[in-house]
């Protein structure tokens, strides 16, 4: 339970003792098979068609891809091309900037959901976290979090990492924590800069063993797939999947 009166001084502890106590990455090998079912193929840019959807959602049915990540306004479509198998569709929620109302991304998770989405991947207010509103943050996970999780869907929180300082870090990630969602994200993509190791590695700490961590953002090769997965990343998100896969030799 946060104590919001000691959130940043707890945080900053936290913060510290990662500092003391460097972990150690844990060298994985991964088949094919296994990176496939790490992987959220996606597609997000603004001038994405329909026809390049239906692209996507062929290659992750080839490939048994954990999901296809699009935008909400392809939910419904991905959801039918995919309805006999095992891939799941992702949709961004707040996306990308993660400044909308709480209401309006509750309401658009919700018509993600009905039209099939399984996984939301949400953003959060990053200038409310670096402002301190740290409460009001939280309530907006939270409020993402509790409609997918009455549905039996998944709720993964972006952080943008490369706007947050470190301890900026620490503190989303506990929030998230907090609000009982089910993956930390380190960026959409979108922002100044993608996932990093540092930043995996650091996540994985704050969050735990347990919790899932979403490394996502300038992953186009199996190197760094791998070095993500090795720093604790168990998801990640890539429009680069195929070459990822192609990189792995059986």
């Amino acid at each position: 339970m946060i104590t919001w009166s000691t959130f940043e001084e707890d945080s900053a502890r936290l913060l510290s003792e990662y500092n003391e106590n460097m972990p150690v990455d844990a060298p994985v090998k991964l088949t094919k098979t296994t990176m496939a079912g790490l992987i959220d193929h996606t597609v997000l840019k603004a001038e994405a068609t329909p026809e390049q959807i239906d692209l996507l959602c062929q290659e992750a049915r080839e490939y048994q891809f954990a999901s296809v990540c699009v935008n909400t306004v392809y939910a419904a479509r991905c959801a039918k091309a995919l309805a006999d198998t095992d891939v799941d569709v992702c949709c961004v929620v707040g996306f990308p900037l993660g400044a909308s109302a709480t209401e309006a991304k509750v309401a658009e998770t919700r018509y993600a959901l009905k039209a099939g989405a399984r996984e939301i991947d949400m953003v959060i207010h990053v200038g409310g976290l670096k402002a301190g509103k740290f409460e009001s943050v939280y309530k907006d996970i939270k409020a993402v979090a509790d409609a997918c999780h009455v549905k039996g869907a998944v709720c993964k929180v972006i952080i943008e990492a490369a706007l947050l300082t470190d301890l900026e870090k620490v503190e989303a990630c506990r929030l998230i924590v907090e609000a009982d969602a089910d993956f930390a994200k380190t960026s959409t993509g979108f922002g100044p800069g993608g996932a990093t190791v540092e930043d995996v590695r650091l996540m994985r700490y704050v969050v735990g063993p347990e919790m899932g961590v979403k490394a996502a953002g300038g992953i186009r090769d199996v190197e760094k797939a791998i070095a993500m997965v090795s720093a604790g990343a168990s998801r990640i998100g890539a429009s680069a999947g195929i070459a990822i896969l192609n990189g792995i030799e059986e």
